[in-house]
């Protein structure tokens, strides 16, 4: 396999998870009875760019199809997060009726509906049919496709570009890494923004998110990775937040390269880049601790849970999400540890987890079950679920996290 940006033969693997399914192909009591595509999980380094990225055997048709279960706007955490993004890009780029907003993996509309009420006109692209029709009944524009220069290239041809490119948690997605920048800076007015959100390979390593590991992420960004593959495919970076979200993210705002005006470059930049340098990112001795701390997290999983069983204790999930599936992949849980797991999302309620196939049940059941123990497996919305849970739980309950390390909360 080669570098996914500089081609370069890719030789160190810095985390080897096992075998698993695609961490959303959620399984139908039909499908039960049929065998499931497992897939290598395994991340390497590139020793050029220090671009960390899984090793492929799926392509990204077969990951993002039409029945795709992840919908953004289950979580209210997640929707304060965009309309608070919308509101400060509004006044920051001086956004108006005027402005065109492009959003790359649109969802359900979870972001698009707050630029919709400001009356800035706006688009989305999408290429999963069950969250694009979800955005169209907002009476948002969705295209549903993969971006790249082809569909930037179709979307120019109707006389419009972007004032505001807004790219959230879908650069990890991207198979082509290289092909989807350049679709960025094409279709970016001379003057225009885009942002990229994306989760902090930094945190990843130094805070054990291993779970964040799964195939329909094909890379883990540093700064330091993003910043060449941007400057190589026509962006420049000019400024860096630092966000909570998924566990520690960046919000990455970057121009044209070739503009008539060039922004303001934010000291922000070069702090970050100082801090990943002085880290190691750029060594491949920063990777070496990844699979230890990994295997320890998975460890303290299983014991605790088959203390459980053996005294006789109940125990739940909470949170159908991706990050859970590879927690519980990896570690080869099943029903006989855990009972199930509780999610909000009618589209993956009565379905089961791929792999584990532990069963998807609403609230409800929780409540009518009384377990004595709750696994939050989403850590990065523990507050968020834990205020949902304390509202109708009523009897003694215990709950935990698994990642970084097994903890109460």
């Amino acid at each position: 396999m080669k570098c996914r940006h500089c081609a370069q033969a890719l030789q160190y693997c810095c985390l080897d998870l096992g075998c698993a399914p695609p961490s959303n192909a959620y399984l139908t009591p039909a499908q039960l009875h049929a065998p499931e595509l497992h897939f290598p999980l395994r991340l390497y380094v590139c020793d050029v760019c220090f671009l960390v990225q899984t090793e492929d055997f799926a392509q990204r048709e077969f990951l993002f199809d039409q029945d795709y279960a992840y919908f953004s706007s289950f979580s209210s955490s997640w929707l304060a997060h965009a309309h608070r993004y919308v509101t400060q890009m509004q006044q920051r780029f001086a956004l108006s009726e005027e402005s065109y907003v492009l959003e790359i993996a649109a969802n359900d509309g979870y972001l698009l509906q707050y630029v919709q009420a400001l009356g800035i006109p706006c688009c989305g692209i999408e290429p999963t049919a069950s969250t694009a029709a979800s955005a169209r009944a907002k009476g948002l524009r969705i295209v549903e496709g993969f971006w790249g220069e082809v569909l930037a290239n179709t979307l120019l041809e109707e006389g419009r570009q972007a004032d505001l490119i807004v790219a959230n948690n879908v650069l990890a997605h991207v198979p082509d890494i290289n092909d989807f920048v350049r679709g960025c800076a094409s279709f970016l007015k001379p003057d225009g923004v885009a942002t990229f959100e994306f989760p902090h390979l930094l945190n990843m390593l130094q805070l054990n998110q291993f779970d964040t590991a799964y195939h329909e992420h094909f890379s883990y960004f540093s700064l330091t990775a993003v910043k060449r593959i941007f400057e190589a495919n026509g962006l420049t970076i000019f400024d860096v937040e630092h966000l909570p979200t998924h566990g520690g993210s960046l919000r990455v705002f970057a121009q044209r390269s070739q503009k008539p005006q060039t922004l303001w470059h934010s000291e922000q930049v070069e702090a970050c880049l100082t801090r990943e340098r002085e880290a190691g990112v750029d060594r491949l001795s920063f990777y070496e601790h990844f699979q230890r701390t990994a295997e320890a997290a998975k460890n303290a999983l299983l014991s605790y849970l088959i203390e459980c069983h053996s005294q006789g204790l109940r125990v739940a999930a909470y949170g159908a999400a991706a990050k859970g599936n590879t927690l519980l992949n990896f570690a080869g849980i099943r029903s006989d540890l855990l009972a199930y797991v509780v999610d909000k999302n009618p589209s993956k309620q009565n379905k089961f987890l791929p792999g584990s196939r532990l069963p998807i049940v609403d609230m409800a059941h929780l409540i009518e079950d009384r377990p004595d123990r709750i696994l939050i497996l989403p850590w990065n919305l523990e507050q968020e679920i834990k205020q949902e849970l304390m509202q109708v739980i009523t009897w003694p309950v215990q709950l935990l996290t698994a990642v970084p390390t097994l903890t109460r909360v």
